[in-house]
């Protein structure tokens, strides 16, 4: 049966949901897409992400794609988004959909991923931002944060940042290509990129730089954590509210038609 390829990018608020992808416990985000979905193309059962989120974690770039049978497929793509979002809680957006190459894949044509984690620093909380940042109400020395992140640069073994899964890694070295601490007002912005990630990479990173931040380690024993290659070496891994999926990059001979 032929069908039509098509790239979605999708943001989703992660605070009521077990993370993107499907789980036999909890409800994923990609659940909810999937079943939106099958309302108007019965026989779609499956899309592919760019990317897996954690719970709690948040999405504004998350990039997937369908493949659709050309005899279901009645509509313009332009206005695939709305219908889609028709059958969606309004905390699960389309923010966009476009028609794809034959051979694209979110997932193994992704040439990067950018990340925010957003803190809230000031004394008293936000509650506006109550489920997008996080409070840390000690005073934090921006400068140190800043000599840490430099240290996180380049291609590292991150192990010491990354939570344990429950099973063995093929490699536990990625490549960091940015690693900015950015303040606003009272709101300081972490920006993450890289060609991929690590489990709960981000977080450890954020909480342990804010644990510089805070003088309870110097900037310098960023290097000696990445050095030991152990866990328990690093600092805290930060809340999941505080982190976005800001966007996916691909090579432009790979973008989407």
């Amino acid at each position: 049966m032929k069908s039509i390829k098509v790239k979605l990018t999708i943001a989703y608020d992660g605070a009521n949901y077990a993370g993107w992808q499907v789980q036999t416990t909890g409800i994923g985000v990609q659940q909810k897409i999937e079943e939106a979905l099958a309302q108007l193309f019965p026989s779609v059962r499956r899309i592919h992400s760019s990317s897996r989120t954690d719970t709690g974690v948040h999405a504004l770039g998350m990039v997937a794609h369908v493949e659709i049978p050309r005899d279901e497929f009645r509509m313009p793509v332009i206005k695939l988004p709305l219908a889609i979002n028709a059958f969606l809680p309004e905390d699960i957006r389309i923010m966009d959909a476009t028609r794809a190459r034959a051979d694209f894949h979110a997932r193994f044509d992704a040439t990067g991923k950018q990340y925010r984690y957003c803190v809230w620093n000031y004394r008293a909380p936000n509650p506006l931002l109550r489920q997008q940042a996080w409070h840390v109400p000690q005073r934090l020395d921006l400068a140190a944060m800043r000599s840490a992140a430099r240290f996180l640069l380049g291609k590292h073994d991150f192990a010491s940042f990354a939570g344990t899964r429950n099973y063995a890694m093929e490699s536990t070295v990625r490549a960091l290509t940015r690693c900015d601490v950015k303040k606003s007002g009272y709101l300081v912005t972490f920006i993450l990129e890289g060609e991929g990630f690590l489990y709960k990479m981000c977080r450890g990173i954020v909480g342990t730089l804010i644990q510089v931040g805070q003088g309870k380690f110097a900037a310098s024993d960023v290097k000696r954590m990445l050095d030991s290659k152990d866990r328990r070496a690093a600092g805290m891994t930060a809340p999941a509210h505080g982190l976005v999926l800001w966007k996916v990059s691909y090579h432009t001979k790979r973008k989407t038609t």
